[in-house]
């Protein structure tokens, strides 16, 4: 069913960023970025880990999307370009709007998921002011053909103090922001402000579940990442000290340490 349906989806295509053997690690990408925000923590990886990543729907300087807006519609491309890889599982692991993605992947495709990662997202749809915020985030890049509406992200989203330690932070994720289509990211806005929510995809997803939040994240707090626990009660909570929104950037080896655990816990006996 998944190669029949991403026949009429534009392709996508498998990134390798790092060689190994064994059960893969997929890592989806945030927004407003691509899947170089991944490059810190791929590099921290043990020796012989299969690391991949993928441009989503919207994102990266060759961004393809169809008409549609919609996660579904990506995850089942993820799928079929995983597949194209010669990769039948992976352990999924998104951050922010990646989260987003690897749930509708275990919801739509749980025979590809050996392990979950959850990471500074939610599994709960849009509030009515985060529907708006969406829409006009996408009207505004749209009508002015510009990222300028979203480039504010790089210093709102990680916490003040990964800021004062790292003072090159904001302007890398300035970098990867303004390498993005202002097209594809409104498309990416109004994908994330139709999807439903998928608590109950937590609660049945196969493997094992890491849910990894910052203790400064703001714009998916705490109490979001908890809210998911409580529907998977064995999953595992890592929260990532005086880190905002995008752990992988802010504490690279703090997250790879976890999703290092979920692949060990996924791994076939």
């Amino acid at each position: 069913m998944t190669e029949r349906l991403a026949e009429d989806l534009p392709p996508l295509e498998i990134r390798t960023l790092r060689q190994g053997h064994g059960q893969p690690v997929l890592l989806l990408h945030a927004f407003p970025v691509d899947h170089r925000m991944w490059s810190p923590v791929a590099q921290l990886f043990p020796a012989g880990q299969t690391v991949l990543a993928i441009d989503s729907y919207g994102a990266g300087h060759d961004a393809v999307w169809p008409e549609t807006p919609s996660l579904d519609l990506a995850a089942d491309a993820v799928v079929s370009a995983l597949h194209r890889a010669g990769f039948d599982r992976a352990v999924v692991a998104g951050l922010s709007m990646g989260g987003y993605l690897a749930l509708a992947i275990a919801d739509r495709h749980p025979d590809v998921v050996a392990g979950l990662g959850l990471l500074d997202t939610k599994s709960t749809a849009d509030t009515p002011e985060a529907l708006a915020n969406r829409a006009r985030s996408a009207e505004a890049m749209f009508a002015e053909r510009s990222v300028n509406p979203v480039l504010g992200m790089a210093a709102s989203l990680p916490s003040p103090e990964s800021i004062r330690k790292d003072p090159g932070l904001t302007s890398r994720v300035e970098e990867l922001i303004l390498r993005q289509q202002p097209e594809g990211l409104a498309w990416c806005q109004r994908a994330m402000a139709a999807r439903p929510d998928r608590t109950g995809v937590v609660t049945v997803a196969p493997g094992p579940v890491l849910v990894l939040v910052g203790s400064e994240d703001r714009t998916t707090p705490v109490s979001a990442s908890e809210h998911m626990v409580v529907a998977r009660r064995d999953a595992e909570l890592v929260v990532v000290p005086d880190v905002g929104h995008l752990s992988a950037l802010e504490a690279p080896q703090a997250v790879t340490d976890a999703l290092v655990g979920l692949i060990e816990r996924s791994s076939p006996v």
